[in-house]
C-alpha cells in the first residue's frame, strides 16, 4: 500500500479516541457488580476487557515510540477502578494521536522492529500496518463491550465511523 496522505489513519485516531469516550461513557452507567461480572469474553468481564485493550495501545504505541514493554502482559490490570482506567485510556488515545499526527506517508512504510509478548525473540512490521491492526484490535474488542451490554438489555451509543463523521461534520 502507498500512502498520498496521512489523513485515513489520523482520521482513525480521532474516531478511535471519540469512540472509546462514547464507550466509556455507557459503561460509567453500570453497576460496579455488572461492570465486573465475568461474561465469557476474552478477558472475562467488561473491566478485564477495558484493561486489554489499554495494555494492548501501551505496547503498539510504546514499540512505534521505540520503547519496550517491560512486563506487560495482555491480561494485566492497570486500573482495578474505571475512573482511573477512564483517565489512563484518555491519556493513551491522546497520545496515539500525537503519535500519528507527528508521522508523514513516508515514515509509514517504515518498519518497527520489537521485542514479542508471547514468546521469545523479535518481530518486525511496517508502521502502517502496525496502525492499521491497533485500530481494528479496538473496534474489536469495543464490539465485544457492545454485544454484553446488549446482552443485558443496555444500549450503547452508536459506535460505527459514519455515526463520527456525522458527529464532526465530514461526511459531505
Amino acid at each position: 500500500m502507498r500512502w498520498e496522505t496521512m489523513e485515513p489513519l489520523r482520521l482513525m485516531a480521532h474516531f478511535n479516541a471519540w469512540a472509546n469516550a462514547r464507550l466509556y461513557g455507557a459503561v460509567a452507567g453500570l453497576s460496579d457488580a455488572d461492570y465486573r461480572r465475568e461474561r465469557g469474553l476474552f478477558f472475562g468481564s467488561i473491566h478485564g476487557t477495558l484493561n486489554h485493550l489499554l495494555v494492548v495501545d501501551r505496547l503498539w504505541c510504546g514499540r512505534l515510540e521505540g520503547q519496550d514493554h517491560g512486563d506487560l502482559t495482555l491480561d494485566c490490570v492497570l486500573h482495578d477502578n474505571l475512573a482511573a482506567l477512564r483517565a489512563a485510556r484518555e491519556a493513551e488515545d491522546a497520545r496515539l494521536i500525537r503519535i500519528v499526527e507527528g508521522l508523514d506517508a513516508a515514515a509509514l512504510t517504515g518498519t518497527v522492529t520489537y521485542r514479542v509478548i508471547l514468546g521469545e525473540g523479535t518481530e518486525t512490521v511496517r508502521r502502517d500496518h502496525l496502525l492499521l491492526g491497533q485500530f481494528n484490535h479496538q473496534t474489536y474488542h469495543r464490539g465485544q463491550v457492545v454485544a454484553a451490554m446488549n446482552q443485558d438489555g443496555i444500549e450503547p451509543p452508536p459506535l460505527d465511523v459514519i455515526f463520527y463523521l456525522e458527529a464532526q461534520g465530514l461526511n459531505r
